[in-house]
């Protein structure tokens, strides 16, 4: 069932989803996602920024996920257990995803990060375009009378255009009172699914999640962390948005 929410409700996910995008923000410098850090170390400053923040870190132990933030690196597309013993190297593609519990409210928020300066033009061009992707998307359901599927268009025919793959397993769903509701927001087109039309109230996150190569995935043996069969790069952005009266709003962006 799909959870309309007030006006009120909505201010409250906006200042979680503010609060995110500062400490999103916060990784682009170059100082924490780098070179010879452990994508432990990542979780743990992200762990502390929220906690520091009288916030919680809504993913830690969320269905028995280990970590606050899911940290997933090259050919991981989601859900990667940050770990000491997984070093950052030049190159590397570093999706950061996480949430935020602030007062009972919700958001939830990614990016892929490139490190240093060896990341080849093909792996520059993945994150430029699915971050593209993330865009369309939001553009598809700033639409009067938009659908859910109108999203997923947009998503699918810009990635497809550009020769990359979409992953289907996994998609943008509904958010701001948990981490996961109604409704699914696939990155692709399917007739089986439910279609809703986006009212106001709606509050949910938009992610593609886009391969270098083939959208067919492997899910490993630790339960969470999903990589791409073809073991080519992948990137993931997410913002949560909200359909208010006066249009679409993009929570996690300041």
């Amino acid at each position: 069932m799909i959870q309309l929410k007030t006006d009120e409700q909505i201010e409250g996910i906006r200042q979680s989803c503010h609060m995110l995008c500062e400490l999103l923000d916060s990784l682009e410098d170059g100082k924490i996602i780098k070179e010879g850090m452990s994508t432990k170390d990542i979780d743990t400053y992200c762990h502390d920024w929220i906690t520091k923040r009288h916030a919680e870190p809504a993913c830690l132990h969320y269905e028995g996920f280990p970590a606050a933030t899911c940290i997933s690196v090259n050919d991981e597309i989601i859900h990667g257990i940050p770990k000491a013993n997984k070093i950052i190297k030049d190159g590397d593609l570093v999706s950061v995803d996480l949430c935020i519990n602030l007062k009972g409210y919700i958001s939830d928020s990614a990016r892929t990060y490139i490190v240093g300066g060896k990341s080849t033009a093909q792996a520059e061009k993945l994150v430029k375009v699915t971050r593209e992707c993330l865009y369309k998307g939001i553009e598809a359901a700033s639409q009067p009378h938009a659908r859910v599927m109108d999203i997923g268009a947009a998503v699918f025919k810009h990635a497809d255009k550009n020769g990359f793959g979409v992953v289907r397993e996994y998609c943008g769903h509904g958010v701001g009172f948990d981490v996961h509701e109604d409704p699914e927001i696939p990155n692709y087109v399917s007739h089986s699914l439910g279609n809703p039309r986006l009212r106001e109230g709606m509050v949910f996150a938009i992610e593609p999640m886009i391969t270098m190569g083939s959208r067919n995935i492997i899910d490993m043996p630790d339960g969470w962390t999903v990589v791409t069969a073809d073991h080519k790069m992948a990137a993931h952005f997410e913002h949560t948005v909200a359909i208010t009266r006066n249009g679409l709003e993009i929570l996690t962006q300041i």
